[in-house]
């Protein structure tokens, strides 16, 4: 029996519950979990912008150690320290061939599956996207699971499995900073903050973070953020203004909404290129005129995962956060409970604090 935290549907409050999660089956494992991130996405799972089956325990983004493997695992065994991976390649699709694996077609097909049930009537539950990590422990597919990254707390490194490793790549794979360059980043949440130190250890010399708290400044600044714009209607002039009249060369889009994501464009130099990370609904519109594309020769880029291969990505940033270039517990403005999280979503919709992040 575990706590766990569960969405019944959407639109409906988390219920924090027990539940009875059953053996791991061959090609399983079972894993106590020492931290969970609380994401946008999960938020975005509770009002239904994105859907996944329900009733299902949430939460994707944490790590912790494994205590129990099912039939036929041979790479991990009880006490390894994991990673979550909340979306596993297939290996075999179109995207996988590509080596796009990010793209994966097969990445969410664990989400319909039933892994565990409530304890007192006995519901069905799915694991939210694919790895149930707002829970005191999960049973996930193995190939939900990366090694940890050798001396970094398990609690720092939940953060590797979603805000880390969508906000690096964001920088390095999607937009592809380059030493010397302008970056502005849109959104000083838990993904924002990976962009920021991420600009920050691609070299760019100069990097503007916009939010509309001005509370987030020192939070920003800490993150490498040069300058600090709170968002108003005349952001991407100011942006401009910043950057000797030019704009800058990279946006970093990190809030999912239409005007924030034109802003975001209007913000960079001519030829700019712009990476959209933010998860909006499908009724934010995005409008451009034919005459603009053409003139302007910006870049407007989609970014899953932050275009990233984690087997390949933790090993990189476990170096960057042992030589001190990246710093994790920085990013964490507020440590909770299970029963904290709905306190966690009402401070992300008002604009508050970084990442918070569910200790056990």
């Amino acid at each position: 029996m575990t706590r766990a935290a569960i969405l019944r549907a959407p639109h409906t409050p988390l219920e924090v519950t027990d539940i009875d999660l059953p053996a791991p089956a061959p090609g399983q494992v079972r894993i106590r979990l020492a931290a969970a991130g609380v994401c946008h996405s999960d938020l975005s799972l509770t009002n239904g912008t994105m859907r996944v089956p329900v009733p299902a325990v949430l939460g994707h983004e944490g790590a912790g150690t494994v205590t129990a493997v099912g039939e036929g695992i041979t790479h991990l065994a009880p006490g390894d320290d994991v990673v979550l991976n909340w979306a596993p390649s297939c290996g075999s699709c179109h995207a996988c061939g590509l080596g796009e694996v990010w793209l994966c077609a097969d990445a969410l097909t664990g989400s319909g599956d039933i892994y565990a049930r409530t304890t007192a009537d006995g519901t069905d539950l799915h694991p939210g996207l694919n790895v149930a990590a707002f829970a005191e422990e999960t049973v996930v597919a193995a190939k939900c699971v990366v090694p940890a990254p050798p001396g970094i707390p398990l609690t720092d490194a939940a953060l590797l499995g979603c805000a880390v490793l969508t906000g690096y790549g964001a920088v390095h794979h999607s937009a592809r900073v380059r030493e010397g360059e302008t970056v502005v980043v849109y959104g000083v949440g838990g993904v924002g903050l990976a962009a920021l130190q991420s600009a920050r250890i691609a070299g760019a010399a100069q990097i503007i973070a916009v939010d509309v708290s001005p509370a987030k400044e020192e939070l920003a600044r800490a993150a490498g953020a040069t300058d600090y714009l709170v968002a108003s209607d005349t952001t991407a002039k100011e942006v401009r203004r910043l950057t000797g009249g030019h704009g800058a060369d990279v946006a970093v889009e990190c809030v999912g909404r239409a005007a924030t994501i034109r802003t975001a464009w209007e913000s960079t130099r001519r030829g700019g290129r712009t990476t959209v990370v933010g998860i909006g609904g499908k009724d934010q519109q995005v409008t451009f005129n034919a005459l603009e594309i053409f003139h302007w020769g910006r870049t407007l880029t989609g970014c899953v995962y932050g275009n990233s291969d984690p087997a390949r990505d933790l090993p990189v940033l476990a170096e960057h956060i042992r030589a001190g270039r990246l710093d994790l517990a920085s990013m964490v403005t507020e440590r909770i409970t299970l029963d904290d999280i709905p306190a966690a979503f009402d401070n992300m919709l008002a604009g508050k604090g970084g990442r918070a992040l569910i200790v056990f």
